[in-house]
């Protein structure tokens, strides 16, 4: 495949993104995403963010292996978690699970400051040089176990967790602001869901399911 066809299959991935999200409306009461969204993710290469056997595939419907029995999201729900999560200019966003770095940079490309924690070293160093290369300066990550979140940059206006822990990790929402949002799937196996938690200005925490999902577990430290 050359270089040159990636444009046009991102464009068509971003039709049926739209598509899914007007046919799923009724469930996530989001019949049209953000166009902000929607542009990020015709503007970032997401081929230079999945394995190199895989680029031909990078803009499938589906999600793909990266390794590790991890996965990088398929493009409608890498969407629509996007859109609930609303970053803005200047937001200060903790990313959970940095795979090989493209939603990172779609964070970024929404004028989000990611700081982004990988628990696979592997996928971490590969991730390492993928936001290197791909021109981003928005970001911070490190290798760590994401589910104690990041206090050192703590708190945050945005949090997005991109594998699924059976309940939402407490320090996760302690480190989240008042008047922020975490998106993040939750739930065993089978029974997992896209979940919205939303702290007000007065500290009280509220979560709302979304969509049944279904994605790799939280891996923690032991």
């Amino acid at each position: 495949m050359e270089d040159q066809e990636y444009p046009e299959l991102r464009r068509h991935m971003v039709q049926l993104i739209a598509a899914y999200a007007d046919h799923a409306g009724g469930e996530t009461g989001r019949q049209t995403l953000d166009g902000r969204v929607l542009e990020a993710m015709a503007r970032v290469p997401r081929q230079e963010f999945v394995p190199y056997e895989l680029r031909p595939y990078a803009y499938f419907d589906g999600p793909l292996p990266i390794g590790f029995e991890k996965t990088i999201s398929q493009p409608f729900i890498a969407a629509l978690m996007t859109d609930l999560l609303d970053v803005r200019d200047g937001h200060r966003v903790l990313e959970v699970g940095t795979g090989l770095g493209y939603h990172a940079v779609v964070l970024a490309e929404l004028g989000g400051r990611v700081f982004t924690v990988e628990i696979v070293e592997e996928l971490a160093e590969q991730a390492a040089e993928n936001l290197k290369g791909s021109g981003y300066t928005g970001y911070e990550a490190r290798i760590g176990d994401g589910s104690k979140g990041w206090m050192e940059h703590a708190p945050f206006d945005r949090i997005l967790v991109c594998a699924a822990p059976e309940l939402i990790p407490p320090a996760l929402i302690a480190q989240l602001k008042p008047g922020g949002t975490m998106v993040v799937p939750a739930g065993v196996p089978g029974t997992q869901q896209l979940m919205c938690v939303d702290k007000n200005s007065a500290g009280k925490v509220s979560t709302r399911e979304v969509l049944a999902v279904s994605f790799s577990p939280l891996e923690v430290a032991h």
